[in-house]
């Protein structure tokens, strides 16, 4: 990859009116294109031009910053703080409860409007980093049964996730686009589950 890290102007002092625009790009590039996981706070601020101190002073930690740089209308763990909390037989039934939770509240326009901007924008970059590295990695460990298991069990769901979203509330196909939540749930809750802790072909 060529110069990802590399500083956007250097030269930028701390401060300067346009620094919190500028880190927010950085860090949508460094999210996108080297994952959650491995960008680091560091290299935004050098990318942006800017002290690492002031990422914190406007971001506050990295995952505040992710949740900002992919205009998330709220933060990803804490909608989902019951779904890690629960026991693994509910794992299912919870993380639909949440998600739907979520997509169904006052908060929807903004999450599909993020949704429908990072797939439309031919890079699913942040939307993986998302899905993969925030939302179900605290679920990894738990979920790697049999051991390596996990990431695959992982994009199994967020198979369910996307598909939901786009089809409930971005084509909006009749009659899941008007479902009572409570009743999606009780539909996608056993397959949710089925990926999350359930058997899987062998290879």
């Amino acid at each position: 990859m060529t110069d990802v890290a590399g500083p956007r102007r250097p030269g930028r002092r701390p401060g300067n009116s346009g620094a919190r625009d500028e880190i927010l790009a950085s860090a949508r590039e460094l999210f996108a294109a080297e994952g959650f996981d491995k960008t680091t706070v560091r290299a935004i601020a050098a990318r942006a031009g800017v002290d690492p101190a002031l990422v914190h002073h406007y971001f506050g930690t990295k995952l505040q910053l992710f949740t900002a740089s992919i205009a998330l209308p709220v933060d990803p763990r804490d909608v989902l703080a019951p779904v890690y909390a629960a026991p693994s037989r509910e794992l299912g039934r919870t993380l639909a409860t949440a998600l739907l939770g979520v997509w169904d509240s006052p908060h929807r326009d903004a999450a599909v409007a993020m949704f429908r901007a990072q797939i439309t924008g031919g890079d699913s970059g942040l939307i993986r980093s998302f899905l993969l590295e925030v939302a179900l990695a605290p679920l990894l460990e738990r979920i790697d049964r049999p051991v390596g298991t996990g990431r695959l069990r992982a994009e199994l769901v967020a198979t369910q996730m996307t598909g939901i979203m786009l089809v409930r509330y971005i084509i909006g196909l009749e009659p899941l686009a008007s479902m009572p939540s409570e009743q999606l749930v009780e539909i996608v809750a056993p397959t949710i589950q089925r990926y999350l802790t359930g058997e899987l072909p062998e290879a």
